[in-house]
């Protein structure tokens, strides 16, 4: 077991989303025994710091100091201190800064290690009760203008379970836009104060969540988890399949590439579909 962080290692270090339990042995140990911690709100962070005793200096990193910081922290990484980079709470650069501070390091060959710990995300998925198989985030919406349209126009046809976080003053907002081009009747999952003594699952449908939040005022931030496009797979019969593969045989194309076009018009295995046309009859043109 490591006892002592690596000379010129940046840790990526998780922090709680709220309950303070939920941080772990390994993040308090590196962060007391790192040269550096690089926090997105020191002062924030300092509360944590100062709940387990660590009395490690910090310096601050966030979306408006970044590029200036950025130098800086690889220069001491590559004079041989260790740096651990937390954000407010939970992973680093899940929707938070950070992204550009590791792409640095790799392009310097410093080494990276991740301190996993609590993500919103996660723990929302977890106990909302949709799919976990297959899920894509998108973290925060933009907050208006074409790149918002854009992005939830983007999602109409996601059928994997789809995360993102919203803050309490827009989420009546962004209800109403999921309803618009998602659909009213889309099951949704809002989760709020994660690990917190509040903590609460609210489930339904979209047009539910708008009508139970046009009563009440929403607090605290949300992670929603809504349900994947739910397309029915039509069934296709043998027959069916053997008379679209006779027509596109008859246009003087291959069988490997009939049944390549099919399988994609169809979402069947091509293997299955090909033989199929092994089985039919040569077409003479």
């Amino acid at each position: 077991m490591q006892t002592v962080p690596h000379i010129g290692t940046l840790y990526v270090v998780a922090t709680p989303i709220g309950n303070l339990e939920d941080m772990t042995f390994r993040a308090v140990r590196i962060l007391q025994m790192v040269d550096t911690i690089a926090a997105e709100d020191t002062r924030h962070t300092g509360k944590l710091l100062q709940h387990f005793q660590i009395a490690t200096p910090q310096i601050s990193y966030h979306e408006h100091n970044r590029q200036q910081r950025i130098p800086e922290l690889v220069d001491l990484l590559k004079q041989g201190k260790s740096i651990a980079l937390v954000s407010d709470a939970g992973m680093p650069l899940i929707s938070d800064p950070g992204y550009e501070l590791v792409r640095a390091c790799i392009s310097a060959e410093i080494p990276i290690v991740p301190i996993p710990g609590a993500s919103a995300a996660i723990t929302a998925l977890s106990a909302s009760g949709l799919s976990t198989d297959r899920f894509v985030f998108e973290g925060f919406l933009p907050a208006k203008g074409s790149g918002r349209k854009e992005r939830l126009e983007a999602l109409q046809t996601e059928s994997r379970t789809i995360i993102l976080y919203e803050s309490p003053h827009r989420l009546r907002q962004t209800l109403q836009d999921l309803a618009d081009v998602l659909g009213e009747d889309r099951q949704l999952v809002l989760a709020r104060e994660l690990t917190k003594l509040h903590e609460e699952f609210w489930r339904g449908t979209i047009a539910e969540a708008i009508l139970a939040y046009s009563q009440r005022e929403p607090q605290g931030e949300f992670t929603l988890a809504l349900a994947g496009l739910q397309l029915e797979k039509p069934n296709f019969s043998e027959e069916t399949l053997k008379s679209e593969l006779q027509q596109l045989l008859g246009q003087g194309i291959s069988r490997s590439q009939a049944s390549r076009q099919l399988a994609k018009a169809t979402s069947l295995p091509r293997r299955l579909i090909y033989q199929l046309a092994l089985s039919l009859p040569v077409v003479e043109i």
